[in-house]
């Protein structure tokens, strides 16, 4: 049994995300991700204006005069989200925790989906896959979805997106649209990554929150990995200290920008207690430019 509070967030998000897809991101989804191809449908009459490149030249000599070919976009596509459930996203510091916006984030890519008529899937893991759903269509589908974001219970704590990304190129024979939604504090990942990319539409959306990039300066506190359970003490009243801990999150950062650089992979960057809509709109729009 789901308890009530579960049900309340899930019809929450249901409520938020499907305003998002509505407004803010209407239409961006469908322009951004085009269909498998052009599906020829039939032949017609040359009007004035169409192109000469689709004359059926065959079709014309039969009967004497031009006729053209018409195609249709073949458009239904199938969108995969890698979500990562590690211990590490069970952290929030801005009223909102990464497991959260993860699953909000998800929720909104679903809709929009679903809304043009795609099918949807979905991957959880930790340090080891957690979960497989296959791909579906339909709201009451989605809604599954979004609560197993929400509720599922993984039994790993670690993070292995390589796991991920080798389960799903297992699982998948045909392309995909796929959202890796991870903070990606994790091992190596990029050789899994490069064969995926040869199939598939990848797409990292990576989760950060605030106090993973910078410390305040609050005095005395305990650290916990959330991963490894390690504990350690800090001083954050120290200023070199402070900034070690901010070069650190830099280089990881930039070490993980590199990755996706070197394999040709355009990333989407949201952060808790800000929109992720700006961030995903900015990302439709410059893959649109480029189409």
């Amino acid at each position: 049994m789901i308890p009530k509070e579960i049900l309340k967030k899930i019809r929450r998000i249901e409520i938020r995300t499907s305003h998002i897809v509505n407004t803010a991101m209407a239409g961006q989804y469908h322009s951004t991700f085009k269909g498998r191809g052009m599906e020829f449908e039939e032949v017609r009459n040359y009007e004035i204006g169409d192109d000469v490149r689709t004359i059926d030249w065959n079709v014309s000599a039969r009967y004497g005069h031009p006729f053209v070919k018409v195609f249709r976009e073949e458009r239904e596509l199938t969108v995969m989200m890698l979500v990562d459930l590690s211990r590490s996203h069970e952290f929030g510091t801005s009223h909102q925790l990464k497991r959260e916006l993860a699953a909000e984030v998800c929720a909104t890519l679903a809709f929009s989906a679903i809304r043009n008529n795609d099918k949807i899937g979905q991957i959880l893991f930790s340090d080891g896959v957690e979960q497989y759903v296959p791909p579906k269509k339909g709201t009451r589908h989605v809604l599954r979805l979004v609560r197993d974001l929400l509720y599922f219970k993984p039994e790993g704590v670690g993070t292995n997106v390589a796991a991920a990304f080798e389960h799903l190129n297992r699982v998948t024979h045909r392309k995909c649209v796929v959202f890796v939604v991870s903070d990606f504090q994790s091992g190596d990942y990029e050789q899994p990554m490069r064969i995926a990319r040869r199939r598939h539409d990848v797409i990292p959306i990576t989760i950060t929150d605030p106090r993973e990039v910078e410390l305040p300066d609050v005095g005395l506190i305990e650290l916990v990995d959330a991963e490894t359970g390690e504990t350690v003490m800090v001083d954050t009243s120290s200023k070199r200290l402070r900034q070690h801990y901010t070069a650190d999150a830099v280089r990881s950062a930039d070490e993980r920008s590199r990755t996706f650089r070197r394999c040709k992979i355009d990333p989407i960057d949201v952060t808790t207690g800000e929109s992720f809509v700006e961030p995903i709109n900015r990302f439709f729009k410059a893959r649109k430019a480029r189409q």
